[in-house]
């Protein structure tokens, strides 16, 4: 599936799991928060990594790997 659709998927299921409420929805919307602010200082540090090298160019590559890797993992957890 490519990224954009997925990441959509996975907002409307976190959007259930948000909207049902019950005991597990405000972990989830803390693990939401903590997560996008842990991944985005990784695509920071992974950035800056490649600027010091002098290629910034192969960063783009890796940061949407990273991406990749935390919405699959996310939509399997959030389908179960």
């Amino acid at each position: 599936m490519l990224l954009g659709m997925e990441a959509q998927h996975v907002i409307m299921l976190r959007l259930a799991k948000l909207a049902r409420g019950g005991p597990g929805s405000g972990p989830e919307a803390v693990k939401m928060v903590t997560e996008k602010l842990a991944t985005a200082q990784s695509a920071g540090g992974i950035m800056l990594q490649h600027g010091l090298i002098g290629r910034p160019d192969l960063a783009a590559g890796k940061i949407m790997r990273l991406y990749r890797g935390k919405v699959r993992a996310n939509r399997r957890r959030l389908q179960k």
